[in-house]
């Protein structure tokens, strides 16, 4: 990418906070994936503003980017979330999300995005607003998925239509259609030209929250708690890493669904970012291979430590450990394979080995903690 360096600092800053914000998430469910949201919603006005960078494959490089924060997200439901079937709904609409960008990538076909749209975020933050003044337990299953499919058909549908397909930008409308201003017109100009509209404008969503308010209000939706933006604490019968390695321990084998949707997760996720990272020349079906062989490997060698009762307590010495196994298993593959297949590009193989084992040390550090939470209310239902 030959571009000047002020150009690459503006990239590189803004893909850089992309990275680094989901891994709030866990901690800070909703503070966390509105910041992920806003830095997604600015970051080609950003590039258009402040570099001469070519967009052309904006959309390929920004859906990437938006599946690596959905992907901590959904992960940090099974850790999280109290509702079981919320747990569920949510991850059915990530995984529905994340065949459309898939298939976006591998197609280039807009429409894949409507038919797969983005609804998995919404659900997950109208979760998080409720669990913050309110339990969610309270939330039935038939509530949910009408929650869903609400959010589903009348809010994502029509959006991602209007991105994809009309390929409307909300800004450009709003400074032409509230605003009259061009749609080049940097926003201080357009409003300085319209200040009587900018505030008309600024009142109607005044108006529009005091109206959600009352009606809030109305239906005595009254807090039943202070308001809480951090993830709840794990109840006391849970003790994270122990659990991880007795859950492991006990329930999981080598080949079961847990390793298939390890495999699916990180192999759709390596396919997608496949498509934007230059150097990559390896076909889909050689990269889920390779993900699938190193995946394995790792599930073997995470079952062996559980059970011999090898605990990690840090979740972060968990991730380094595995990533240097990782490591030493591709160069070992690739001083095997150079002759035939020629060497693996490092930035790309280590940028794919960072992100496969980001993934499954937090899911087969979740996972467990999702299993002992309900498994424990079922004892309980069954007890007369």
């Amino acid at each position: 990418m030959n571009a000047p360096t002020t150009d690459m600092i503006v990239f590189w800053t803004v893909v850089f906070t992309r990275f680094l914000l989901p891994l709030g998430i866990p901690k800070f469910p909703m503070p966390a994936i509105l910041a992920c949201f806003a830095v997604d919603a600015v970051d080609q006005p950003v590039f258009q503003a402040f570099t001469s960078l070519d967009l052309a494959g904006y959309q390929g490089y920004d859906k990437a980017l938006d599946v690596f924060y959905l992907s901590i997200a959904m992960l940090s439901t099974l850790r999280n979330w109290t509702s079981q079937p919320a747990v569920r709904i949510g991850r059915s609409l990530f995984y529905v999300r994340l065949v459309g960008v898939l298939s976006f990538e591998l197609t280039h076909l807009r429409a894949m995005l409507v038919v797969f749209p983005n609804t998995f975020e919404y659900f997950f933050i109208f979760y998080e607003a409720v669990r913050s003044r309110w339990s969610p337990r309270r939330l039935s299953a038939r509530y949910l998925a009408g929650a869903a499919a609400a959010i589903w058909i009348v809010v994502k549908l029509p959006q991602e239509y209007w991105i994809h397909i009309a390929r409307l930008d909300v800004t450009d409308v709003l400074k032409e259609g509230a605003l009259g201003a061009g749609a080049a017109t940097g926003w201080g100009d357009a409003i300085e030209q319209s200040p009587v509209a900018f505030a008309i404008l600024l009142a109607a969503v005044a108006a529009l929250i005091a109206f959600a308010r009352a009606l809030a209000r109305r239906f005595a939706l009254l807090p039943e708690h202070a308001l809480t933006l951090a993830a709840d604490p794990l109840p006391a019968f849970i003790d994270e890493a122990h659990e991880r390695d007795r859950s492991i321990a006990a329930r999981w084998r080598l080949f079961d669904f847990h390793l298939l949707e390890k495999i699916v997760l990180v192999g759709f996720i390596t396919l997608i970012f496949a498509q934007i990272l230059p150097g990559v020349h390896a076909r889909p079906v050689q990269l889920l291979w390779g993900v699938g062989a190193i995946v394995t490997i790792n599930t073997f060698l995470r079952l062996r430590s559980a059970r011999a009762g090898r605990s990690l307590e840090s979740a972060a010495l968990s991730f380094v450990i595995l990533a240097g196994i990782n490591i030493a298993l591709v160069a070992v593959a690739d001083r095997l394979l150079r002759q035939r297949e020629g060497s693996l590009p490092v930035p790309a193989t280590l940028f794919f080995l960072l992100l496969l084992t980001l993934i499954v040390t937090l899911y087969d550090l979740w996972r467990p903690v999702f299993d002992a939470r309900f498994a424990r209310r079922r004892r309980k239902g069954r007890k007369p």
